[in-house]
């Protein structure tokens, strides 16, 4: 398929800059086959059915930008740092912007407690060793860094302390990701509370969400693309959830791609098993899902891999006329903005 069959015309005042407050208020486009119905987050007990299990991805989001300086001499440059992901020994691999002004050997102060030293680069990303490790880094990288918004906001407005809570799950527990996993953002105790009451079941799978979640696809042809890699686990307990509420017949809806992405690389035909690694599976139309059999998500930028995915889910042409129904109802799209369920079938 060509990259064109995933675009979109998207008016920019749709693009969300701040969620919905409270975070069950956002609006909840149902689709269910061909039918599609307005609703709102808070409405998901009307929408979900006794047995049901929602899988969900309890990775943290760390604030992974960084904003120091440099100092050599007399002169001064401004850094701007964006962790990607730790490395076995130790250091950390990143973006560094402006690169050519980060020599190997030198530092970059980011507070009075935080600092890192440049010790190589490697495919225009550098490899940071941080002056702190364990408990002492992480409370130092929580006062100085800020949350690592995704572009489209980013170049909208700064970062700023509202932001540490707002793009964080409330059950997030696993530190690593330098994205969060947007669909769970609209999730409040109350409801998780309401939704257990009714007799819908939760699983905690992980999956640390990277920066190449927004990286653009530059191939036309699709098959072409080459998947970015997330580190995941799917443990024994998780695993066995999934196959029990499988064979009493109870759907299984993961929250957000992420979650999807991962229980669909754990699985084999017999079903779901215990799984850890990294994953660069690449879900385009013609993907046979073995365990979803829905998904909850928010709305996707145009010509996205995520796209390429939902369209797996749904079909290309009725993703088309549910993106169509979405941008004419005004709904607010990607990160912080509205969500969907989707469900191949009807009732």
């Amino acid at each position: 398929m060509k990259l064109s069959d995933f675009d979109f015309d998207l008016p920019d005042e749709l693009i969300a800059t701040r969620p919905a407050r409270p975070r069950s208020s956002a609006r909840l486009l149902v689709a269910e086959g061909d039918r599609i119905t307005d609703r709102h987050v808070r409405d998901l007990c009307d929408v979900l059915r006794p047995g049901d299990r929602l899988v969900l991805n309890d990775t943290k989001v760390i604030p992974a930008r960084l904003f120091g300086t440099r100092t050599r001499g007399a002169a001064q440059a401004h850094i701007e740092v964006t962790l990607l992901e730790p490395r076995a020994d130790g250091t950390w691999a990143a973006l560094v912007k402006p690169l050519r002004k980060l020599k190997e050997g030198e530092e970059v102060v980011f507070s009075p407690d935080l600092s890192a030293t440049m010790e190589g680069r490697e495919d225009g990303q550098a490899r940071l060793r941080f002056n702190l490790t364990g408990e002492d880094f992480d409370a130092a990288l929580e006062a100085a860094g800020q949350m690592p918004l995704p572009p489209y906001i980013a170049a909208k407005r700064p970062a700023d302390a509202a932001d540490k809570t707002d793009y964080q799950t409330i059950w997030a527990k696993e530190t690593g990701a330098v994205a969060a996993p947007t669909a769970s953002l609209h999730f409040e105790d109350w409801l998780l509370a309401d939704l257990a009451a009714m007799g819908v079941t939760f699983t905690h799978v992980t999956l640390h969400v990277g920066a190449g979640t927004f990286l653009p696809v530059k191939v036309d042809d699709i098959s072409e693309h080459k998947m970015h890699a997330e580190w995941g686990r799917v443990t024994r307990q998780a695993a066995d959830e999934i196959n029990a509420t499988r064979a009493t017949g109870g759907r299984i809806i993961p929250v957000g791609t992420t979650a999807l992405r991962l229980i669909e690389s754990a699985a084999d035909e017999g079903g779901m098993v215990p799984w850890e690694g990294k994953t660069d599976i690449f879900i385009t139309p013609g993907f046979r899902f073995r365990i979803a059999d829905g998904l909850m998500t928010n709305f996707h930028l145009p010509k996205s891999t995520l796209m390429m995915l939902v369209s797996a889910m749904m079909g290309v042409e009725r993703i088309r006329a549910i993106y169509d129904h979405a941008v004419a109802e005004r709904y607010r799209f990607f990160s912080y903005g509205d969500s969907s369920i989707l469900f191949p079938q009807g009732d």
